[in-house]
């Protein structure tokens, strides 16, 4: 086996593409998983927070449901023809 990198648990580097790998067991403390969308902001010299980037979409989906009648939005969309 090659020789192994000592470091300091939860530290990582940044490489010469500013690419980082984020310690699994740091992922799952803050409940993160691979394929979700993160959001980078700075905040303060030496600090990167990362974020979920939040899905406005599905979070508004649904929102009107009860709001129309049964097909009253389709005889509203009728009357634009």
């Amino acid at each position: 086996m090659g020789n192994v990198k000592e470091r300091r648990r939860g530290a990582t580097t940044i490489s010469s593409k500013n690419q980082i790998t984020i310690p699994a067991a740091e992922l799952r403390a803050a409940g993160l998983e691979a394929g979700e969308r993160l959001v980078a902001r700075a905040d303060g010299p030496g600090r990167v927070v990362l974020e979920r980037e939040e899905d406005v979409v599905s979070e508004f989906a649904g929102a009107l449901s009860g709001v129309y009648a049964d097909r009253e939005l389709d005889s509203l969309r009728d009357e634009w023809d």
